[in-house]
């Protein structure tokens, strides 16, 4: 059953509903920049996680357990935010609905925001030099910067753009046509655990818990989102057979359980080497990627935000039909 009161006694109208909640917050997140931090949930989300690190134990055991107690408490009181704010707009009727649901649905994905970094740092590579490249890969990736050749900024930009078809959309567009806008408030709130918290060295046993969450909850996401990716290389007339093969050969040489399938794919589609050295090499016989590979990886990207918003209609469907 759905997650909220229906609107409708008609299964098909609660559906109509919902399925323009999706896309007028897919229309508003194409028109409309982000909103202002200040009332961005996500935004709110990391400042509890920081607050919470602050008073984190150090002993490793006792950092695992308040780990995952943290991870318990901030999932949970996002989700039930969220759930009561729909509550409450259902009580408003189908338009509050409708308008509110998309404005909370907007602020758990974004895919012009992805796009957008990835063009700003082509542009860079291509017109303000190296340094400048370098310096606009901080709002893709977190690794050290300062070394990466343009090859290697490239293939950080267009990794990145790969990477986060899955849990940018893709991931959070599942999530809501499953359970709706509570669950895809959860999501990001665990996948914002894990980009603050999932890393090894001083989050090795604070962040352990989250890291393992984000992997189980997109292991069924990542696989969807390589395989929208590789249809949408093929209708944008790359070569899918050759992106199959690059995927299902090098998909498991990333440390993320998730990450190399839609990397990897990239890499088979473009016919380029994406590589992070010491860690991972994609498609290691292509050649390394230019700045025009970013525009072309973006191209793709969008046809999988496309792509992915077809699926979670159909998804978004069949969980209305089954709740009627």
């Amino acid at each position: 059953m759905s997650m909220f009161p229906m609107i409708y006694s008609d299964w098909w109208a609660n559906l109509a509903v919902d399925v323009g909640v999706i896309l007028l917050a897919v229309t508003l997140d194409w028109l409309l920049p982000e909103p202002p931090a200040r009332v961005h949930p996500v935004v709110w989300m990391g400042r509890m996680i920081n607050g919470l690190e602050r008073i984190a134990p150090q002993s490793p055991t006792m950092a695992l357990v308040f780990g995952a107690g943290v991870v318990a408490f901030i999932v949970a009181i996002w989700g039930a935010l969220a759930w009561l704010a729909m509550v409450g707009l259902t009580e408003l009727g189908t338009v509050a609905y409708l308008l509110g649901g998309a404005v909370l649905l907007r602020t758990s994905f974004t895919v012009q925001g992805l796009i957008m970094a990835g063009a700003a740092t082509q542009q860079a590579l291509e017109t303000e030099g190296l340094e400048r490249a370098q310096h606009s890969l901080r709002s893709l990736v977190s690794r050290d910067r300062a070394a990466l050749s343009a090859p290697l900024v490239a293939a950080s930009a267009i990794e990145s753009v790969a990477e986060n078809t899955t849990d940018s959309y893709v991931a959070p567009w599942l999530a809501f046509a499953m359970l709706g806008v509570p669950f895809a408030v959860a999501y990001r709130a665990i996948n914002t655990l894990d980009s603050m918290w999932g890393k090894r060295g001083r989050y090795e046993h604070l962040g352990k818990c989250a890291a393992r969450l984000d992997d189980l909850v997109n292991l069924v996401p990542a696989r969807l989102s390589a395989g929208l990716m590789l249809l949408s290389g093929a209708l944008l007339g790359l070569p899918a057979r050759q992106g199959w093969r690059i995927m299902t050969r090098d998909q498991r040489t990333t440390e993320s359980p998730n990450a190399g399938w839609t990397m990897s794919a990239m890499a088979g589609l473009l016919g380029r080497r994406l590589e992070k050295p010491d860690h991972y090499d994609l498609g290691a016989e292509f050649a390394r990627p230019g700045s025009e590979d970013i525009g072309h990886g973006n191209r793709v990207a969008r046809g999988t935000a496309l792509l992915g918003v077809v699926v979670a209609l159909g998804v978004l469907t069949l969980r209305h039909w089954i709740a009627a």
